[in-house]
């Protein structure tokens, strides 16, 4: 379904993996990082879109899970499945720290569109499962281990089904972020650690996508630049149909 390619270059400590596609669209015109990167490509043989969704999912899950540190860059949000099914694989259960104009909590009962884009939050947490997290193997993330970010633009069911859940949506500020990335009363394994013991971090800017590991906790400079980087990239986003 899909192969790997090794590109030259110097690295600069991330293990970049190239995702150039939206769905199981290429885009040829995706920008290439300069530096040492490993390519998603795709033999899209499958007759069903999710199964070469999927196809592509599992190539990008099985590079993430090789890398030390890596860094996915995509053409779309939903990618973030299969780089936290290869963070699965390589590091057991992780969090999620989601950067996001939208709130891609819609699943297959409550989008208007049907766009899958609008969905991989929410797949990731175990809803929608059976399109894209069953095939990848991918385990629910518990809903309390997930802190969203600004996600202002919500549709209305959209926006019901986040409040009953228990995802921590704060606003794209340092402040917020920081005190929803600290200890947690409804962690009952472990109720003092921080959020991020390991994470998934994701932002989106124009449809783009970007996840990583992180090891330790975050920073404060860390947390101001993501919210920092949020409020740039929602104010600026071109809107996908979701």
């Amino acid at each position: 379904m899909g192969r790997s390619m090794a590109q030259s270059g110097a690295g600069d400590g991330w293990q970049v993996v190239l995702a150039p596609w939206h769905l199981d669209e290429h885009m040829p015109g995706f920008p290439v990082p300069a530096g040492q990167y490993e390519l998603v490509l795709g033999q899209l043989a499958a007759d069903s879109q999710l199964d070469r969704v999927i196809g592509l999912h599992e190539v990008a899950a099985g590079l993430v899970a090789r890398a030390v540190r890596p860094l996915l860059l995509s053409g779309d949000c939903v990618m973030a499945l299969g780089a936290m099914a290869g963070l699965q694989r390589r590091h057991g259960d992780v969090a999620v720290v989601w950067l996001d104009a939208h709130g891609d909590f819609n699943t297959p009962a409550t989008t208007i569109t049907g766009y899958l884009g609008g969905m991989p939050l929410a797949m990731l947490t175990g809803r929608g499962r059976e399109l894209i997290s069953d095939g990848l193997g991918l385990r629910p993330v518990a809903d309390h281990q997930v802190v969203l970010v600004d996600a202002r633009d919500l549709d209305p069911a959209e926006r019901e089904a986040l409040a009953a859940s228990g995802v921590r949506h704060v606003p794209a500020d340092p402040d917020a972020v920081a005190g929803a990335l600290g200890p947690s009363p409804s962690r009952t394994s472990s109720p003092t650690a921080p959020l991020l013991s390991g994470a998934s971090t994701k932002t989106s800017a124009d449809g783009s996508a970007a996840s990583a590991a992180a090891s330790g906790e975050p920073s404060a400079d860390w947390v101001a630049g993501r919210a920092a980087a949020t409020t740039a990239i929602g104010s600026s986003s071109r809107r996908r149909p979701r």
